[in-house]
């Protein structure tokens, strides 16, 4: 089974970039405690909107992906998180084709 990516793009206000960033990295901590899914992660900032920005994150299966997906909740950061993302502007998973 092979790797699967995801994109996820975020409207954030300047004021709370910082701490996303902190509480994003937290999370992607708590995703892999029992199990290391995430095997890749970038949180970047678009070019010419400071305001958004995005996880490129690898996982390290479709699968990890949608049993993780299932457990959101459960992850202690994920309420801070989502309380500082103004706008949920793309949301999706890739896996390679070549």
């Amino acid at each position: 089974m092979g790797t699967c990516s995801e994109f996820a793009v975020f409207k954030v206000s300047k004021e709370n970039i910082a701490r996303v960033i902190t509480l994003s990295e937290s999370l992607f901590l708590e995703i892999n405690a029992l199990d290391k899914v995430i095997v890749f992660h970038e949180i970047l900032q678009k070019t010419d909107n400071p305001e958004e920005i995005c996880w490129h994150l690898i996982w390290s299966s479709e699968e990890s992906v949608k049993l993780t997906a299932q457990k959101w909740t459960t992850f202690p950061s994920s309420k801070a998180l989502e309380s500082l993302v103004d706008e949920k502007r793309y949301y999706g998973h890739f896996i390679p084709l070549i």
